[in-house]
């Protein structure tokens, strides 16, 4: 796809930003979503400057660069984003130092999810083929965290992922695929070694 075809010049076709928003490849330097990231930017270098003695102030900045913030979460800075109004937290869920949410898609994060420093979830694609990725077409893919997954540090979730309730990932796995709901993974690609109650020798 080149540049003559590109959506949203005036020919009736979706607009980059509505393009990215229904999953569809789009060009990140479009005018509108640079000002979608820059405001992004510049809210989360407040977020990240912010007092852990004044909570308040905080949740105020948080709860204006994200989506939609449940009650009591805690997501402790530094937080980065590609846009934020893309990312929803659910109530009581904790996010340790370090986070990175590229919602270039959609994510959900459901209630009561732990999540360990340096925990990575990254939306964004590229075309695999070489031409479209040089024109710099991306995409991306929705992830979804379930209520009560605990990721453990540095767990990277990769796009179009859904993680089910109560799931625990290991530390520094990497998800490429859906998760069921009440098992524990681990490794790189993770991987299900046992249900949630099951005994394992497995370490």
């Amino acid at each position: 796809m080149s540049d003559e075809t590109r959506p949203g010049q005036d020919d009736g076709r979706p607009s980059q930003k509505e393009a990215m928003l229904s999953g569809e490849l789009y060009l990140a330097d479009d005018p509108e979503l640079a000002a979608d990231a820059l405001h992004a930017a510049v809210l989360s270098e407040r977020y990240n400057a912010t007092s852990a003695a004044d909570p308040e102030a905080r949740r105020a900045v948080l709860a204006e660069l994200l989506g939609e913030v449940g009650e009591e979460v805690d997501v402790r800075p530094p937080l980065r984003v590609d846009y934020g109004y893309q990312t929803t937290i659910g109530p009581r869920t904790f996010v340790n130092f370090g986070a990175v949410f590229l919602d270039v898609a959609r994510i959900t994060i459901g209630a009561d999810v732990q999540m360990g420093p340096n925990v990575q979830l990254l939306t964004p694609t590229h075309p695999v083929d070489p031409e479209p990725r040089r024109a710099k077409w991306e995409a991306a893919l929705p992830i979804t965290i379930g209520d009560n997954v605990w990721l453990g540090g540095g767990v990277i979730v990769c796009p179009g992922v859904t993680i089910g309730e109560n799931t625990v990932v290991g530390a520094g796995a990497v998800v490429t695929r859906d998760l069921p709901a009440n098992v524990v993974a681990v490794g790189n690609p993770a991987r299900v070694i046992r249900a949630i109650g099951e005994e394992t020798t497995e370490a």
